[in-house]
């Protein structure tokens, strides 16, 4: 890690999220790496806003090598941890071998340990890349069961569309206001997260419960079977009403994070997963139960 880089040609800039052509570098970026357009965020309030990006660009613009850092409070075993998480990390082709992304590693750490950060998470499907700088993968587990009877509602759940101004305001409301959808693990706040994870898969509904002033994360990939993603509220509701709420026939459930609050329990089950999460803290963490992070918490 003490080994020198090649950055001849380059630029090292940090916290340009407020440069509208570098924020499009970086659009680009993940856009020709991951086919990920995270394009859509600034019309629904930008990234957040504790975000730290640090970059090597090239003398036309483009941007090279990226890694963003931004605050991630987490709630783990009950307790809420000052947590920061690491995103958006890419190099492009040209400018792999140079040692860009170690050095932009070495920058972002330093940086949150400048901000005092307890723990930091990333999501990788590489994990000896962050292994020599202490990070550990940590076991998943997503939860299956049969469907509990639906309690029926007066007022169904309604479709929201993040990109209508309306829905936008809405949601975001809701997302300053939540509560961690779980005691084992969980967000606290993530509302950049959750409102880019809504465009990134076509798959997702984002249902509202008026009654409730609850947003439901869902998907219906058969069927039947019915996944639940995330519940954004102040006093989460229980999964039987959240059903009924949304008037579909439903036999099988997956729910995607620990269940703790919703008044149902199924089978835990290792995730499958080709990306592994991965935790940097001073001491070993270990779930009280098998969780996961919401997929709409993905970073």
């Amino acid at each position: 890690m003490s080994k020198s880089i090649d950055h001849s040609g380059l630029t090292f800039r940090r916290d340009y999220f407020g440069d509208s052509k570098a924020w499009q570098a970086l659009v680009d970026l993940l856009k020709n790496t991951f086919d990920i357009d995270i394009g859509p965020l600034q019309k629904m309030g930008g990234p957040d806003p504790s975000s730290m990006p640090f970059g090597w660009f090239a003398c036309d613009g483009q941007l090279a090598a990226n890694l963003s850092a931004f605050a991630m409070p987490l709630i783990i075993n009950g307790r809420t941890v000052n947590a920061a998480a690491f995103q958006s990390g890419a190099v492009r082709p040209a400018w792999r071998g140079r040692g860009l992304y170690r050095d932009l590693t070495q920058k972002a750490l330093a940086w949150c340990e400048e901000k005092g950060f307890e723990a930091i998470a990333l999501y990788t499907d590489k994990p000896a890349l962050y292994e020599p700088y202490g990070f550990r993968a940590l076991p998943l587990h997503a939860y299956s069961g049969d469907a509990p009877a639906a309690l029926k509602v007066l007022t169904p759940a309604r479709r929201l569309n993040p990109l209508e101004p309306g829905d936008l305001k809405l949601l975001s409301t809701a997302l300053k206001a939540r509560a961690p959808v779980s005691d084992v693990l969980a967000v606290r706040e993530s509302a950049a997260m959750f409102l880019i994870n809504t465009q990134l898969d076509p798959g997702i509904r984002i249902s509202w419960l008026e009654r409730e002033r609850t947003a439901v994360a869902w998907k219906m990939e058969a069927p039947g079977h019915f996944k639940l993603l995330d519940v954004v509220c102040a006093d989460t509701p229980s999964l039987a009403s959240i059903i009924g709420a949304l008037d579909t026939d439903v036999e099988a459930v997956d729910v995607l994070f620990c269940p703790d609050k919703l008044g149902w329990s199924g089978q835990a089950k290792s995730l499958d997963s080709y990306t592994q999460f991965m935790v940097r803290a001073p001491g070993t963490i270990a779930f009280d139960r098998p969780a996961m992070l919401s997929p709409m918490a993905d970073f």
